[in-house]
């Protein structure tokens, strides 16, 4: 394991010194060029997930409970009819969105969210699916919902990603709750693979074992809000939220446990000290780590060709910095970074049909926004080549 100290290792890009176009609210000078950011559409309250249509729109939601649909000139839509209730508190709500791989022939959508306890107070990570008809949700149905439901509005987690074989897999966090983290008997604090139909697969690791939810692919994490597929090894990589620092970027292996809250990088918030993850060789250890935390959130393996230099690298969203980091593997090892100011906080973050980048930022309306990444093209001076 690497660790990445965020102030001494993480360059930082500097702006863009080119003459910006109009609209464009901000640039920088990454390693693969100038950069600049362009607003695509405002007016949304707190959005938190993002998936495109084939047709090129968006569906984007905001965590207070609405589902919109976003066209490419910035158009938002009303709140889309047929999204399940939601608890909005805290960190809760609405939350990820995604299409089946197979959406063009089923349609198929998929949000995850913090489901109400019918039988009384609190919430739980839940995901469930319905088909997209003349631009609402019909038939949706729970798929899997998290155990227990709990009061507190804090760490639900909540990512979705689909794996190279179809498998569907919810990213979620512990509900600020440490030690259940470690018990298998509940889902806090897991990676959760599942059919699309949300039944269980029978070759996930626990299937079979007593007292254990047959649904975890791999436990002991804290708060995951940011996952994503390496497109070329098939790996699933997710960035999580410690504590005081200790932010951590995990390659996801089956059945592995991942020592939360038993080690940590991080320190508690009282400013006790965890022990660090070599100590106990038995966790799963993380692939880099953010010591100065960066609240990561969101999170895209980039393969479009609007940025050729950033071909095969991770963009983690970044709250607390306001920016993306760009991160460089090799056989699985971090080999690179580099931090990318945006502006405002970044929520969210997926490559378009178009090979750009798109961005949402963590804002209420009307400053919640998509933005999109566009290379800035340079020209030699007094007309050389």
């Amino acid at each position: 394991m690497r660790l990445l100290l965020l102030l001494a290792a993480v360059a930082f890009a500097a702006p863009a010194s080119a003459q910006p176009p109009p609209n464009q609210i901000a640039s920088f000078l990454s390693a693969a060029g100038p950069v600049g950011v362009y607003p695509v559409a405002d007016g949304l309250d707190r959005p938190w997930g993002m998936t495109f249509l084939p047709d090129g729109r968006m569906l984007v939601t905001e965590r207070p409970g609405h589902l919109r649909i976003v066209t490419p000139d910035g158009g938002v839509s009303g709140p889309v009819e047929g999204v399940p209730e939601v608890w909005a508190r805290g960190q809760g709500g609405l939350l990820d969105v995604a299409l089946d791989p197979d959406f063009e022939d089923n349609g198929f959508v998929y949000l995850s969210y913090a489901r109400p306890n019918p039988d009384g107070e609190g919430a739980a990570s839940a995901l469930g699916r319905g088909r997209f008809v003349d631009d609402r949700i019909e038939g949706f149905e729970p798929l899997f919902t998290s155990v227990p439901y709990m009061s507190g509005g804090a760490h639900f987690g909540s990512r979705i990603a689909f794996g190279p074989d179809g498998h569907l897999f919810l990213a979620t966090g512990e509900r600020f709750q440490f030690d259940p983290a470690q018990d298998l008997s509940n889902h806090l604090g897991t990676v959760v693979r599942i059919n699309r139909d949300g039944s269980v697969p029978d070759d996930n690791p626990f299937v079979g074992q007593d007292g254990a939810g047959p649904e975890i692919w791999s436990y002991g994490h804290r708060n995951i809000q940011a996952a994503a597929f390496d497109k070329i090894t098939g790996d699933l990589y997710v960035a999580e939220m410690g504590p005081l620092g200790g932010d951590e970027f995990n390659r996801v292996e089956r059945g592995a446990n991942y020592g939360w809250p038993v080690v940590s990088w991080g320190m508690d918030y009282d400013g006790e000290l965890i022990p660090d993850p070599p100590t106990r060789p038995e966790f799963e250890d993380a692939v880099a780590v953010w010591t100065a935390s960066i609240a990561p959130s969101g999170m895209a393996h980039y393969t479009g060709a609007e940025v050729p230099g950033w071909q095969g690298s991770f963009l983690v969203g970044s709250l607390v910095y306001r920016s993306l980091v760009r991160m460089t593997l090799e056989d699985g090892a971090v080999t690179g970074q580099e931090m990318l100011p945006i502006g405002p906080r970044i929520r969210e973050v997926e490559q378009g049909p178009d090979g750009r980048l798109y961005l949402l930022t963590d804002e209420p309306n009307p400053e919640g926004r998509v933005l999109v990444l566009r290379a800035i093209e340079t020209s030699p001076p007094d007309g050389s080549n």
